[in-house]
């Protein structure tokens, strides 16, 4: 049997879709004998690999770095689920968009409200640039399915990830698998 490759990202967001998938707690297990995890936050893989068949995408695009990945991941992968209420509307992450540009943010931030010697950051390496909008995954690249909540149940992940895994797209039915929130 041929595994799957799967793929987890966690872009602008908190995290809270990836501890969602670990609720999946014994079924993990069972995914275990059907995909191999070629890129995730939980692994320490540090380039995203050619060829992955399926991305859970979490997190909105905010920032220079997740621009580019969510790029190469569009061109590498075949199905791409946008995993969770950030990645499918922007969401929480989004709310910078009415704060201003990023610069008046940071400013904000780093130098005005600082306790001490306040500075704005400017290291990319350090902090990455961020974009004048924060952006959904769809409105950077095509998404195939979108998985929304904040987090997504773990029975609405699962649900998610045994239609892929028997070669059917996404379609979901009643308010448990496509309310938002």
């Amino acid at each position: 049997m041929t595994k799957i490759k799967l793929a987890t990202l966690w872009l602008g967001g908190c995290s809270g879709c990836h501890m969602s998938f670990l609720d999946l707690d014994e079924w993990l297990i069972d995914l275990a004998a059907q995909v191999d995890v070629a890129y995730s936050p939980l692994a320490d893989t540090k380039e995203y690999p050619d060829e992955v068949d399926v991305a859970l995408v979490e997190g909105a695009v905010a920032n220079n770095e997740h621009l580019h990945l969510i790029h190469q991941v569009r061109r590498r992968t075949k199905v791409i689920i946008a995993f969770g209420d950030c990645a499918v509307t922007g969401n929480v992450t989004a709310l910078r968009n009415a704060l201003g540009s990023p610069a008046s943010i940071l400013q904000q931030l780093y130098v005005n409200r600082a306790d001490l010697h306040g500075q704005m950051p400017t290291d990319p390496e350090v902090m990455p640039v961020l974009l004048d909008q924060v952006l959904s995954v769809h409105a950077v690249v095509p998404v195939d399915v979108y998985l929304p909540g904040c987090p997504p149940s773990a029975e609405r992940i699962r649900t998610a990830l045994e239609q892929v895994l028997a070669g059917k797209l996404g379609r979901f039915a009643g308010r448990e698998m496509i309310k938002f929130g």
